[in-house]
């Protein structure tokens, strides 16, 4: 392996000049910097990173704890999203990314022993169950922490601005196609959940509609086979709602499975909207209503003021930053 002390001998300069030189130090001329520097990459010269990590008491690396419980993974459009866009943002800033064992069975760690023990620089918290003792040690520790979806005290938290995706969402089915008769099938408890159901109620309420309380049902995130079931109930009762709106347009798919099977039509005799804005639902036939959830901003901003937090402390400040979604209008809610 290439040391500083062989670019040293090949350039005729002393180690601490090579060493300057590799880190741009402002008091090593141009020209020795370049020699330097040609020198370090024809003979392979790569720097140590357990070596930087001692010197710095950086490692350059970020860890990601995502956990879905539904077991959905990386398949899960949203987080994938968001996942995908903040690597690519903490990439561009010279930080790697490692995913956190979240069974936790190396060495019967808990999140933040395992966080230190990788030495991350910075961790986010994505998907994952938030009351979890040892979910809020790491949130709350000395280690820098940006969430997604979920509020600590004094912790920065990237949020998609679930209220008023879902006020857009029903103000549009309720006063530009004139439903009355809403329904909707929430996904599992959550901080997400708590403030899409609160904003059904408010906005249903300031718009003068109302709803019954059958016509709110518990379902899951991203799970067509629940949504069919609850659909089915749906369209059984004896007044059913004109428009549906489900947790996701994944869920959506077995929402629209279960109207078929009941041998009814989208939107003729039943309108539905999903929520999320994935790539599938933008081929459905008809075209699916919903909130496209903007995941690449999510993900980058995450990624920056992460960093931010890592690379500048004393500056960094909390925030709880909302990022707006966007109404797709579509085919499959009918004009009443």
């Amino acid at each position: 392996m290439v040391s500083m002390k062989d670019i040293a001998s090949r350039v005729g300069v002393s180690v601490a000049t090579v060493s300057k030189a590799l880190n741009d130090h402002s008091d090593i001329g141009s020209a020795t910097k370049q020699k330097v520097k040609e020198a370090a990459r024809e003979m392979g010269y790569y720097p140590n990173a357990s070596a930087r990590t001692l010197k710095t008491n950086k490692s350059q690396n970020i860890g990601v704890l995502f956990r879905d419980e539904a077991g959905n993974g990386f398949t899960h459009d949203f987080y994938a999203g968001v996942l995908d866009s903040f690597k690519k943002t903490a990439e561009s800033r010279g930080y790697d990314i490692s995913f956190i064992n979240s069974s936790r069975s190396i060495m019967n760690m808990r999140y933040l022993e395992h966080c230190r023990y990788r030495g991350y620089d910075g961790v986010v918290l994505a998907c994952i169950d938030f009351t979890d003792p040892d979910v809020v040690e790491l949130a709350t520790s000395d280690i820098p922490v940006v969430t997604i979806d979920h509020v600590f005290d004094n912790r920065t938290a990237i949020i998609s601005d679930n209220v008023k995706g879902m006020r857009e969402l029903v103000t549009y089915i309720y006063r530009n196609c004139r439903h009355r008769k809403i329904a909707y099938i929430h996904g599992a408890d959550s901080s997400v959940t708590r403030n899409r159901l609160a904003s059904f109620y408010a906005t249903m309420e300031d718009l003068g509609g109302e709803v019954p309380d059958k016509y709110v049902l518990d379902g899951i995130y991203r799970n067509p086979d629940i949504a069919y079931e609850l659909t089915i109930k749906l369209l059984e009762m004896s007044d059913p709602p004109t428009c549906i709106i489900y947790p996701d347009d994944f869920s959506a798919m077995g929402g629209i499975n279960a109207i078929k099977a009941k041998g009814l039509s989208i939107p003729d005799d039943i309108s539905i909207a999903g929520y999320d804005g994935i790539r599938i639902a933008k081929v459905l036939e008809p075209k699916l209503v919903t909130i496209e959830q903007n995941t690449l901003e999510i993900g980058d901003l995450a990624a920056k003021r992460l960093v931010q937090m890592i690379e500048r402390p004393k500056s960094a400040i909390a925030e709880r930053i909302l990022v707006e979604g966007k109404l797709i209008p579509g085919e499959s809610v009918k004009t009443l």
